[in-house]
C-alpha cells in the first residue's frame, strides 16, 4: 500500500518567498488564460492568490489540490498534520520552552512564532474531519494527525491535547535543541559553535524521552539535526541509533522514513539515514512513509525511493493508523 503520513497544509512566515511558492503550487494544477509573464497573466495569478489568502489553508479548494495529486500518485492513505505551534491555544507552550529573549536568536524566534501562530486547533480538526468523505469517494482514506513538538517535561500540556481530539495518530517531533530551532536556515551558523557529538547526545536524549512518554503513535524524522549537513562521523552515532531503536521497540512506537530533508534541505538525505534504518529494522521497529510536504505539488515526493530503501533494509510491511490503532500492511511498489 502507498501511504503518505506526514503532510502539511501551511507553514508561514508569510513572506514573499511564501507567496511565490504558493503561487507555484497553484500553477502546478491550474492553467492560466494568458501567456506567461504578461500583465494579464500576473493579474490572474494575483486573483488566485488573493482568494487563497482570504480562504486560508483550511478550505476545500486548497485541500482538493492535495487530493488530486494523491490520486495521481496512487496513494491509498494520506495523513494531514499541522505543527502544534500553528495554533494559538499552544503559543504559551512554545513561549515557555524556546528561546524568545532579547538577544538576536530570541528576537528572531519570537518574531517567527508570532508570524506562524495564526490558527485555532478546533478549526483544523473540524475541517479535516469534514473532508474525509470527499477523499473516500476518490478511494483515498484521509487521516487526521497532529505534529507536536516534544520538550522535556512537556507532558502536562501535550497529554490533554492528545486526549481531547479524534486523532487517527499523533506525531512527536523535535525541532529545538536547548531552545534553539536548529532547522531554521537563518540560525544554521550556530552549528559552527557546537560540539556536534554533544549536541546529538543531548537531542537524542530528548527524542528518547518523547518515545518513552507514549504520547505518540509516531516519532518523526529521528535524525533531522543533520538538515544542514552538520554531523559527526556517523559511526560515533551508532550507539545513539541503537538506544533510540530499543526505545521505539520497547515502547511500541513507530517512526517514519521521511523524504523532506532529501528534497528541501542541503543534506539531501532522507530521515533516517540508511545506517540508522538498518538498525531500526534489526530491532523490529515499525515504520511508515512520509513526504513532509508543505504544498500540494510535493505530496508523495520521493516516496518511491523511500520504499526502495525500506525493502533494501529488509522491511516488507509499513504502519498505518486509524483512531490511534496501528495496523501493518504490505509494502508494495507499483511504479
Amino acid at each position: 500500500m502507498k501511504v503518505d503520513y506526514h503532510v502539511h497544509l501551511e507553514e508561514g512566515p508569510y513572506s514573499l518567498r511564501w507567496w511565490n511558492r504558493t503561487a507555484d503550487a497553484l500553477l502546478a494544477f491550474r492553467h492560466t488564460d494568458y501567456e506567461r509573464h504578461t500583465r494579464e497573466w500576473m493579474e490572474q495569478i494575483s486573483e488566485w492568490m488573493a482568494s487563497r489568502i482570504q480562504q486560508g489553508a483550511f478550505h476545500s479548494q486548497w485541500l482538493d489540490l492535495y487530493r488530486m495529486r494523491a490520486k495521481q500518485q496512487g496513494l491509498k492513505q494520506v495523513g494531514i498534520v499541522d505543527h502544534l505551534y500553528r495554533f494559538r491555544e499552544f503559543k504559551p507552550y512554545f513561549e515557555q520552552r524556546i528561546l524568545v529573549g532579547n538577544d538576536e536568536l530570541g528576537q528572531l524566534q519570537r518574531t517567527w512564532l508570532d508570524q506562524v501562530c495564526t490558527n485555532s486547533i478546533d478549526e483544523f480538526v473540524s475541517f479535516i474531519e469534514s473532508q474525509k468523505p470527499a477523499w473516500e469517494a476518490d478511494g483515498i482514506q484521509l487521516r487526521l494527525g497532529m505534529e507536536a513538538d516534544y520538550f522535556d517535561g512537556g507532558e502536562d500540556v501535550l497529554a490533554p491535547m492528545v486526549a481531547a481530539y479524534p486523532w487517527d495518530y499523533v506525531i512527536g517531533s523535535i525541532h529545538f535543541a536547548d531552545g534553539w530551532g536548529f532547522d531554521n536556515p537563518d540560525t544554521q551558523e550556530r552549528f559552527e559553535q557546537q560540539d556536534l557529538l554533544g549536541l546529538y547526545e543531548r537531542t537524542f536524549h530528548v527524542i528518547e524521552k518523547a518515545i518513552r512518554s507514549k504520547l505518540f503513535e509516531i516519532v518523526a524524522h529521528l535524525d533531522n539535526l543533520k538538515a544542514f549537513g552538520y554531523r559527526p562521523k556517523e559511526e560515533q552515532l551508532f550507539p545513539l541509533y541503537q538506544r533510540i531503536a530499543r526505545a521505539l521497540q520497547e515502547s511500541g512506537v513507530a517512526t517514519e522514513i521521511n523524504t523532506g530533508l532529501y528534497y528541501r534541505y542541503p543534506v539531501k538525505e532522507m530521515c533516517p539515514s540508511y545506517s540508522f534504518l538498518q538498525i531500526l529494522h534489526e530491532h523490529g521497529v515499525s515504520i511508515t512513509t512520509s513526504s513532509d510536504s508543505h504544498f500540494p505539488d510535493h505530496i508523495g515526493s520521493y516516496l518511491a525511493g523511500a520504499r526502495q530503501q525500506l525493502r533494501k533494509a529488509g522491511y516488507n510491511q509499513i504502519a498505518t493508523f486509524e483512531k490511534r490503532v496501528r495496523k501493518l500492511v504490505a509494502l508494495e511498489d507499483m511504479e
